[in-house]
């Protein structure tokens, strides 16, 4: 199994996470192709950053999809979720015969099936993934649905590897919507963490509200959790906004209105325009030294106080 070729399009948090993992894994050829590669999209030095850090991890920065895709015999795609039938698109027509496209992405079932319709049509095998929790702290040990009539034939390889991954049905579909339906919980429940601390921290009732919480849920550390909610949104609410779009369209898919999921979504893109403006570029995201909550809430009510530069 290691001498699987193994490409990446994307190189964001996940994109890393997993070139690194299956590096130390032992696959011999790892390589990486992300848009911010190309100088033209951004400042030529973050394109040249971004090279650095792949080769630093031994994963090859290719200099285009095309390259990636000739290179490969297993492309995993890790973009964001409004990028994922693009990325299908463009690569479909690139891919090897008999490649397998594992799909990463945050998207519904609709949206899946539109992208593996495009990669099967080329002669690639595509696989869809839903990836169920955040990738940190797990790494490549993640836990991992499979679906599609190929997931059965690429899994050993991904276990060979250390991943926790199962298949969930050759039904394409089906692993998407279990991550997407799971996902109005957990994004949800980082929204209303998000809107009932701050607005209990302006009210001066934060340490009330939580410890009634705490009572009626006393197997989660609010506080902790509170902190985590509010440093993960911060760095990737943008993700998670497009993520929660994507749910919408899962939802609506069922023939329901989304209104939760589209809240979701505003909450998420609301935070991740806030981060923007470096509101919170002082915060410790680091899981042994997070900043507390509170300091995020205090940032949200009183954004004058945000260092400036």
């Amino acid at each position: 199994m290691n001498s699987m070729r193994v490409g990446f399009v994307g190189f964001g948090e996940v994109g890393r996470i997993f070139c690194a993992g299956l590096k130390a894994a032992g696959v011999e050829w790892v390589g990486t192709w992300d848009l911010k590669f190309d100088a033209a999209h951004l400042q030529p030095q973050e394109g040249a950053a971004l090279r650095n850090a792949a080769s630093t991890l031994g994963v090859v920065p290719c200099n285009s999809l095309v390259e990636l895709c000739a290179e490969s015999t297993l492309v995993f795609s890790a973009v964001t979720a409004s990028s994922t039938l693009a990325v299908a698109q463009a690569a479909a027509p690139l891919l090897r015969q008999g490649t397998f496209f594992l799909d990463l992405n945050s998207a519904s079932p609709g949206t899946k099936r539109q992208a593996a319709a495009l990669v099967d049509a080329a002669g690639a095998r595509y696989v869809e993934a839903g990836v169920m929790t955040s990738v940190p702290p797990y790494g490549i040990r993640v836990p991992m649905l499979l679906g599609g009539t190929h997931a059965a034939v690429l899994l050993p390889a991904l276990q060979a590897w250390g991943m926790d991954a199962k298949v969930a049905s050759e039904q394409l579909g089906i692993a998407s919507a279990t991550k997407m339906c799971r996902s109005v919980m957990i994004k949800g429940l980082e929204a209303l963490v998000l809107e009932s601390y701050a607005t209990a921290r302006h009210h001066g009732v934060e340490e009330a509200m939580i410890a009634t919480l705490q009572e009626t849920f006393p197997g989660i550390d609010w506080q902790r959790q509170g902190s985590y909610f509010f440093s993960r949104v911060a760095q990737h609410g943008q993700r998670r906004a497009e993520e929660m779009r994507e749910v919408a369209n899962t939802v609506r898919e069922a023939g329901f209105a989304p209104f939760m999921a589209s809240a979701i979504a505003d909450k998420q893109q609301w935070m991740a325009d806030q981060a923007r403006t470096g509101l919170f570029s002082d915060m410790s995201h680091q899981a042994d030294s997070l900043s507390p909550w509170q300091a995020y809430a205090d940032r949200l009510l009183n954004p004058l106080d945000a260092p400036k530069g």
